[in-house]
């Protein structure tokens, strides 16, 4: 399944009010009864080995500036999808996400019935509260884009 970067449709002012990035990519997946809950644990509780590697550098890397190394903690599992807690919920939508001191950050995971099949879309907003954030998002970007795509692969595997 081919994942296609689209413009961001979502309006970030309600979703993470100052938001100074977004992108969004979608794939369409054969199967008419997935919900957002369902899409988004397809793609954020299956990580492939290499993006669990990043992952764990990324924490060893962030430890000393005492970032959070995961949304884990900050509310209770059933409030979590994967590493992320859940910011809001219905069938069409899910909203994950945690702020930081350096940045505020949320995925939403869109699903949308077209004709037999449905388009999952997978949207990210970042705020970023100081240089620490711009430097981080700067640096993770090659990384997200890549690991999103994947993730949105998930959901139609």
């Amino acid at each position: 399944m081919t994942v296609h970067e689209i413009t961001p449709r979502v309006d970030p002012d309600a979703l993470l009010p100052g938001a100074q990035f977004a992108d969004a990519y979608r794939i369409e997946v054969n199967e008419r009864t997935i919900n957002a809950r369902q899409a988004a644990e397809r793609m954020m509780t299956r990580q492939p080995r290499w993006a669990k590697a990043l992952l764990s550098l990324r924490n060893i890397l962030v430890m000393p500036f005492g970032l959070k190394t995961s949304g884990t903690g900050t509310t209770a599992a059933r409030d979590m999808v994967g590493i992320f807690p859940i910011v809001s919920e219905r069938p069409d939508r899910l909203v994950a996400g945690f702020n930081d001191k350096h940045l505020d950050f949320r995925v939403v995971v869109d699903v949308a019935t077209s004709g037999a099949t449905q388009n999952v879309t997978a949207t990210t907003l970042v705020l970023t509260h100081n240089w620490l954030g711009r430097t981080y998002l700067a640096v993770i970007m090659p990384f997200h884009r890549l690991i999103v795509r994947t993730m949105l692969r998930q959901v139609a595997g």
